[in-house]
């Protein structure tokens, strides 16, 4: 038989019924509340996630071009090296002697062409060695290069240290020994160039071009012309032009590639080295 409910008396009449606390003082409470997290919803519980790649990125569509446009993206790369000057075309003509492997130039020209070279080798950042027999003409340049900093040094004959060179700290080598230079006692190296000057063609020039990796030839007579053609085999078209070149334009050869190259002074060199010339 049930039991009537007690009727709620006029106070209580309008009163909201009391709720169970949900945290009841005990004992052992160290009176510190305690915080109740609600539970995530289900779609934030989980984060999608790809293996060994951490999360997701944006999703966006892929870049995609067709067959046909994919010749209009291109960036025009050149060689890094020292610039020596334009070829006929009026292009730069960079010159790489810092090289991972030996590298042997010869040439065949004046001081003017040499300095320049030489100017333009540290500006790259290399360390330039002079071996020279006349270090008189190369004293002012060893001290203006640099600007304070001793990247030119001049040595004479034979007293060549080794130089250390690196990839991070490259060489380059120029030995202007007159017409008969002797053995030198430090060679190409990977990292460290040697650049040979010979004023002129001489019955000792063969040994030395036919061992050269690249070979600049400024004006020279005729006769000289027989000797580099029967030495490199470079074509009679080419080898005309040389005995009239213009005092700033050498030919820079391989067996199997030659080139024109004008080099034409900064305001700076023009100043420590005057205008292009040929002889000295």
């Amino acid at each position: 038989m049930s039991q009537p409910t007690p009727a709620m008396t006029q106070g209580q009449q309008g009163r909201t019924p009391a709720r169970t606390p949900a945290h009841v003082a005990s004992p052992t409470d160290t009176g510190m509340i305690p915080i109740i997290r609600q539970p995530e919803p289900q779609t934030q519980q989980r984060r999608i996630a790809s293996p060994g790649f951490g999360l997701r990125g944006p999703r966006r569509n892929r870049h995609v071009v067709t067959v046909e446009e994919l010749a209009a993206i291109s960036m025009p790369i050149g060689d890094d090296g020292v610039l020596i000057g334009s070829d006929a075309e009026g292009q730069p003509a960079v010159l790489g002697l810092s090289r991972p492997t030996p590298f042997d130039v010869v040439l065949v020209g004046g001081l003017w062409l040499a300095q320049v070279l030489a100017l333009r080798a540290a500006a790259t950042g290399a360390r330039v060695g002079v071996e020279t027999g006349r270090p008189q003409a190369w004293q002012q340049l060893a001290q203006a290069a640099g600007g304070g900093q001793q990247c030119v040094t001049v040595y004479p004959v034979g007293r060549v240290p080794a130089q250390g060179p690196s990839v991070s700290s490259p060489v380059v080598l120029i030995r202007d020994c007159g017409i008969r230079p002797p053995r030198g006692r430090v060679t190409s190296v990977p990292w460290q160039a040697v650049v040979t000057v010979l004023p002129f063609v001489s019955e000792h020039a063969p040994r030395w071009l036919a061992q050269a990796h690249l070979v600049g030839v400024q004006r020279i007579s005729p006769f000289e012309t027989e000797v580099v053609r029967d030495t490199l085999g470079i074509p009679e078209e080419q080898l005309q032009h040389l005995p009239t070149l213009h005092d700033g334009v050498a030919m820079w050869c391989t067996r199997k590639h030659q080139k024109f190259v004008m080099t034409e002074p900064t305001d700076a060199e023009t100043g420590l080295l005057g205008v292009a010339r040929r002889m000295d």
